[in-house]
């Protein structure tokens, strides 16, 4: 039986004239783009037959309007589950600061191993294992609790890019994409009972207006 988890980022939380800054625990709301990446979300599940029976988002404010404008354009209204373990990490020292400021502190290196390994930088309050492990409860549970059916999260970028450890070899993955997922950007895995490990089937997408 066929399982599959559509994991979403959030969509914008900055305006174009704006200077965007590291944002994760602040509890942004979506911009106008935003919201039409929310809606843009919602019209390319409907149109690749991809409506979830379930949507589980963070409990900050820029995943569940993305959520709601998805399922505006999806016209649903299945239920929607708040879970703490989807809410972005913590930028600790540089929460809240410009990208040139969190560079100059911890070095283009340090960054780039985040973006390409997600190794952390100092200063941020991340649990790797951890946050692994929420990943792997997840999705045991939806086995469970929803075996055969299709299941969104809508997270954020720093949860997010753990989840390639679901494959059962995220080094490989790594190796093959770029593990930041862009804002309103989809991932698509799937899982066949009784196998463990879930299969990427795409990471990355981004939805576009192809449903007018």
């Amino acid at each position: 039986m066929k399982t599959r988890l559509l994991i979403a980022r959030h969509g914008n939380t900055f305006n174009p004239d704006e200077c965007a800054r590291r944002v994760g625990t602040t509890d942004l709301p979506l911009v106008n783009s935003g919201l039409i990446q929310g809606e843009l979300l919602g019209r390319y599940l409907k149109l690749h037959n991809m409506l979830p029976d379930i949507i589980y988002t963070s409990t900050l404010q820029r995943t569940l309007q993305t959520a709601q404008r998805a399922q505006f354009a999806m016209q649903t209204s299945v239920l929607v589950s708040e879970l703490s373990i989807f809410n972005e990490i913590d930028y600790g020292v540089d929460e809240n600061q410009p990208e040139d400021k969190v560079i100059g502190r911890v070095g283009v290196g340090a960054l780039q191993a985040w973006e390409k390994a997600a190794i952390v930088p100092p200063g941020w309050h991340v649990n790797p294992t951890e946050i692994i492990q929420h990943w792997h409860d997840f999705t045991a549970r939806l086995k469970q609790e929803h075996q055969g059916k299709t299941v969104l999260v809508v997270t954020s970028n720093g949860i997010a890019r753990f989840s390639p450890h679901l494959t059962g070899d995220f080094a490989a993955f790594a190796a093959k994409h770029p593990i930041k997922i862009a804002t309103g950007a989809l991932c698509i895995f799937e899982n066949r009972a009784p196998s463990m490990q879930w299969n990427c089937l795409g990471w990355n997408i981004r939805p576009k207006d192809e449903a007018r």
